[in-house]
């Protein structure tokens, strides 16, 4: 029989269900929940009467407030933690955790800043813990086809990518409600969502970034950018009696997001469902990078938050030939039965006319003609990426010839990208990563930096 593995959660968000679904259903095994720590008790309520009704015991379940997490940690003899709190909390958790004596888990990104990471290096390098950072995309079967196009030669060495990502105006926007849209609590996209990107690219080409020149700004989305276009005032929130807009969530229309925010919003008084065109706009919703890489490669990427469809397009052209993949996610951001625009991303409500859903990848060699690469999907998000990553997580990664278990040193990897573009921008200049003096030299190995 295999033990049970004793895990901690911080962090009681939308995002945490995954986690806390997983421990009281499929690997529920070999991974028990023992503690759930939260600043807002209303919202650690909710999650504990969820637990409850998919049928997990949560009699046993401690619970608490961030403050006493080496107290938690202590006194339930916990193996791992999970953090599943906002970006700007990260650090501070991680080495709390590891100085206590226990692994992590950490949602991407694993930190928001220079200052944090070199925290966080100095911690995994004085107590020889493990940390895990949860980039889920490298188990989504597409990209991991990709993976396996470049790293059985089909193309040769690679000499540069191409990476287009678009947000559309329901997911998108949604960065512009919630705390992302105050870049100092996320690092803007660069790191909150690029991360992941830059994450594929580093995995992709199993290289490290070594220097990023950023262009990009608050274009669309602000209380500026809507009054130099005319807009006439929104309301504040999006729950509000009256006719509704397209920019506006009301979460009284989505019953876990009522239950987790709008119900629990006097503990602390976070609004989720801000304005996108209100004043505290800082993160950058049109960005543009170059990335120089250590063996010779360089990055060209876009992003953009304000886009009428999502998905994404990926070059990679190599010195034997070029493969593309081609993702639509959402064709179109469209209105449900209600009338009312959709803004879960993985919902699909119907599509454009002449765009479809789907995603391709495709190879061509060198003087041969171009041919279709079968994706192989799998059930669940992310064409069941998840569920792969949970296994990892929660079972141990058993050896993986497409390397898609995520360290911290591949966290680092990832956010570096964005840190150094967050620089440039600030700037106007190339940043070379190693000047941002991380506290690990990640060309070469895990050792700190004297």
């Amino acid at each position: 029989m295999t033990s049970k593995r004793r895990y901690v959660v911080v962090g009681t968000g939308h995002r945490v269900q995954m986690y806390l679904d997983a421990m009281a259903g499929d690997h529920g095994d070999v991974a028990e929940l023992v503690g759930l720590i939260e600043p807002n008790p209303g919202r650690l309520a909710v999650h504990l009467a969820w637990l409850s009704e998919a049928g997990l015991d949560v009699e046993g379940v401690f619970t608490g407030h961030p403050d006493t997490l080496e107290r938690i940690l202590s006194e339930i003899h916990a193996d791992r933690m999970i953090i599943t709190s906002p970006d700007f909390t990260h650090a501070e958790l991680i080495v709390r955790a590891l100085d206590a004596g226990v692994d992590v888990v950490v949602e991407k990104p694993l930190t928001i800043n220079p200052e944090s990471t070199r925290q966080i290096t100095e911690a995994v390098m004085r107590t020889g813990r493990q940390v895990v950072v949860t980039h889920n995309y490298r188990y989504s079967p597409r990209n991991s086809a990709l993976k396996e196009v470049i790293k059985n030669g089909s193309i040769g060495t690679p000499l540069s990518v191409t990476f287009e990502w678009v947000l559309d105006t329901a997911h998108g926007a949604d960065y512009f409600r919630r705390w992302h849209r105050d870049k100092a609590n996320s690092g803007g996209l660069l790191i909150h969502k690029a991360s992941h990107h830059f994450d594929l690219v580093n995995w992709w080409l199993s290289d490290s970034p070594e220097q990023v020149y950023a262009r990009g700004g608050v274009r669309f989305y602000g209380a500026d950018n809507a009054a130099a276009r005319g807009m006439a005032p929104h309301p504040e929130r999006g729950t509000h009696e009256g006719v509704h807009g397209p920019w506006e969530l009301d979460l009284r229309d989505d019953p876990r997001l009522q239950a987790l925010y709008l119900d629990n919003e006097s503990y602390d008084g976070y609004h989720r469902d801000l304005d996108v065109f209100g004043p505290g706009v800082t993160t950058e919703d049109n960005l543009a990078v170059i990335v120089d890489y250590a063996r010779g490669a360089t990055l060209s990427y876009s992003l953009n938050a304000h886009s009428p469809w999502e998905g994404y397009r990926v070059a990679v052209n190599g010195d034997e030939g070029r493969a593309e993949l081609d993702v639509v996610e959402r064709a179109a951001v469209l209105t449900d039965a209600n009338g009312r625009f959709v803004v879960d991303p993985s919902a699909s409500v119907g599509e454009s006319s002449s765009r479809t859903g789907g995603e391709r990848l495709t190879l061509q060699r060198h003087w041969e003609a171009a041919q279709d690469v079968k994706i192989e999907e799998g059930a669940g998000a992310h064409g069941g990426g998840d569920a792969l990553l949970l296994a990892d997580i929660f079972r141990g990664p058993e050896d993986d010839w497409l390397d898609r278990p995520a360290d911290w040193l591949d966290g680092i990897r990832a956010i570096a990208v964005g840190m150094a573009g967050n620089e440039s921008l600030r700037t106007g200049l190339p940043i070379k990563i190693n000047d941002l003096n991380l506290g690990v030299d990640l060309s070469r190995s895990a050792r700190p930096v004297s």
